[in-house]
């Protein structure tokens, strides 16, 4: 199996430089990588207490933030590398000043990990939530350094409980600091008790972005005067519903940011919006749909809103619900939610809503656009905690 996993690491690596041809995503994974050990020679110094975090993309650094941030104040002596292995994580967070260092993560070879390790040499070791990567782990695991998984959770489904060897590579860490009870017994049915049930770091991070958050005086401008509905993360199915629903709908103002701003014109085109780098005093009120077309603001946004549809719920999953719900927005998402913890918790707590077809939105719409705020907030509150739990123990 581990030949088969070297195997899929490689192929993984020519499929990436394939796609950088034509992909402007692939391309930057494989930009960013390039001289990657000599950059990292440059910049690490040796005998530093250092940290090494790592997340895969922006959603994961979401919930490493508050342990992060945590951490930098428990240990202000230790220096802290963070690494990413998707471009949309570090080319949004590269600048991220709560750290020494930001890099991309080199691919999961063998030589790759003991090069690695050999030029930042960590005293200890925190990887976000899905990231398993098999010769890093064993590496870690070779040089005694303390291997922590946090925000991590499990479902039966995955191939831990499915092949022996990818469950023995658990072995390599040294403790689980999992979401939930059921990643906990799954983990204690296949052998492993270095587990504790914390929760999931995401809660206190919106609760702190509730705390900062920051005014955007041209998005408070555009809904001061109608009920906006904020649509966060679509893709192009959710577009197509919503592009209808607001030609049917004018009475409202919306406000979309797309997954992916690079292909935003053809939405333009279907809902007449403006876009948000266009917009300014005077014409940010002559319309009702304004277009997100800048990164990394949208969790700002959600506090001007009414209500929140969520995308990704047509394809292969829903994105970051917290977010609007910490402003305790009614939530409204697709049919793909089930995988989500806090989707399914607050579609029974009566706090969201998931939708197949047009005429299921615009029924939820009209029935949750007046919502009780105070269940999306309290369901917040009720799961923070989880950064003290990880910091304590680590």
């Amino acid at each position: 199996m581990s030949i088969l996993y070297t195997i899929g690491i490689q192929l993984h690596i020519i499929v990436i430089h394939i796609a950088a041809l034509f992909n402007a995503k692939a391309k930057l994974w494989v930009k960013g990588r390039k001289a990657i050990f000599q950059k990292l020679t440059e910049a690490i110094k040796e005998n530093q207490d250092i940290v090494w975090f790592h997340c895969a993309s922006l959603g994961e650094f979401e919930q490493g933030k508050p342990i992060i941030e945590g951490y930098k104040l428990k240990y202000p002596n230790h220096k802290i590398l963070l690494t990413f292995f998707s471009p949309s994580g570090y080319e949004i967070r590269k600048n991220y000043d709560g750290v020494d260092w930001v890099f991309y993560l080199p691919s999961d070879t063998k030589k790759n990990a003991i090069q690695f390790l050999s030029i930042i040499n960590p005293i200890k070791v925190i990887f976000i939530k899905y990231e398993f990567w098999f010769n890093y782990m064993t590496e870690l695991n070779k040089k005694n350094i303390p291997f922590y998984s946090v925000s991590s959770i499990f479902r039966r489904e995955q191939y831990f409980f499915k092949y022996d060897w990818a469950a023995k590579q658990l072995n390599n860490v040294s403790h689980f600091f999992v979401q939930d009870k059921n990643s906990k017994e799954l983990l204690q049915n296949i052998g492993f008790t270095n587990c504790t049930v914390a929760g999931d770091t995401r809660f206190d991070s919106v609760i702190a972005n509730t705390q900062n958050s920051v005014s955007i005086p041209l998005i408070e401008e555009f809904t001061k005067n109608k009920t906006t509905i904020i649509c966060g993360s679509t893709w192009t199915q959710d577009e197509a519903l919503l592009a209808k629903y607001i030609k049917g709908n004018p009475n409202y103002n919306y406000i979309i940011a797309p997954h992916e701003i690079l292909q935003i014109s053809a939405l333009q085109k279907q809902t007449n919006a403006l876009l948000f780098s266009k917009a300014d005093n005077t014409n940010i009120n002559n319309c009702n749909v304004l277009i997100i077309d800048s990164i990394g603001i949208l969790s700002n946004i959600y506090k001007y809103g009414d209500l929140a549809y969520i995308g990704g719920g047509f394809g292969s999953g829903i994105h970051n619900i917290l977010e609007a719900a910490t402003f305790g927005l009614p939530l409204v998402f697709g049919p793909n939610y089930q995988k989500f913890k806090e989707a399914n918790e607050l579609i029974e707590l009566g706090g969201a809503k998931s939708i197949s077809n047009y005429s299921e939105l615009e029924i939820t719409i009209l029935s949750s656009i007046n919502f009780n705020k105070s269940i999306a907030k309290n369901y917040i509150k009720s799961n923070a905690g989880a950064t003290e739990i990880i910091i304590s123990n680590i």
